[in-house]
């Protein structure tokens, strides 16, 4: 599959870090993709993407409030799309330790959601993130997205003979990303002291824009039930 004038994308959490840096992407190189929706929870944060691509200059992009614990409004939103980048989720490791539910809710009931709404609107192709935490798990938050791995590749089981693809991306510290580690520590060096958790640690990284690459790649080779993991640096 490549994108072409008959592309039309739907971006979960695309208000995101990736979101953003996805839309740039295909926004840049694509100009030709008929419809772009970004759809995600923050009216502000939508709100601000709009002044960066105006309806005037960008007819072509879409901002739909949504959350995809909704189903309703996400069977709204899904309505002649054909392809869908599933970056939605809750993410943060500490939180998920607390309110585990909500977790759930969005990593694990919100992929369901969308597996089945997409069954029902004719979608072609879903790329959804996944993290290098939920391999093994040992969090919550691990475990919540290595259930929404499960669930998207066995939704190839379920497509009948509908043409449905569907892969997951899986992979590392995204450097510089919201809610990642880097911010953390250029605020803490000010300080001359950089914590960390474990001198013999290893993380392993990934820029957004290989990432951005990586699914645009899936969405190209997949055949429908890949869990696609990328060879990084430590």
């Amino acid at each position: 599959m490549t994108f072409d004038n008959c592309s039309r994308i739907l971006i979960t959490g695309g208000t995101g870090s990736f979101g953003k840096a996805f839309l740039k992407e295909i926004i840049d190189k694509y100009s030709q993709i008929e419809r772009i929706v970004i759809y995600s929870r923050d009216e502000l944060k939508q709100w601000e993407m709009q002044q960066i691509y105006p309806n005037d200059r960008y007819p072509q992009i879409r901002f739909f409030i949504g959350d995809i614990r909704d189903r309703d409004r996400l069977s709204l939103a899904l309505e002649q799309i054909d392809t869908v980048v599933h970056a939605a989720a809750l993410k943060q490791v500490p939180a998920a330790e607390y309110n585990p539910i909500e977790f759930i809710k969005t990593n694990v009931i919100g992929a369901e959601n969308l597996i089945r709404e997409a069954l029902n609107n004719q979608v072609k192709r879903i790329v959804a993130l996944s993290t290098d935490k939920a391999a093994a798990p040992i969090n919550l938050y691990g475990a919540s997205k290595l259930c929404s791995d499960k669930l998207f590749i066995a939704a190839n089981n379920m497509k009948g003979n509908r043409d449905l693809r569907i892969s997951v991306v899986r992979y590392g510290n995204v450097l510089g990303s919201r809610g990642s580690v880097v911010p953390f520590f250029l605020k803490e060096a000010k300080s001359g002291i950089i914590p960390i958790t474990d001198e013999n640690m290893t993380r392993f990284n990934i820029t957004l824009q290989e990432g951005v690459q990586m699914v645009i790649n899936a969405l190209k080779e997949s055949i429908g039930g890949e869990l696609f993991v990328p060879k990084i640096p430590s």
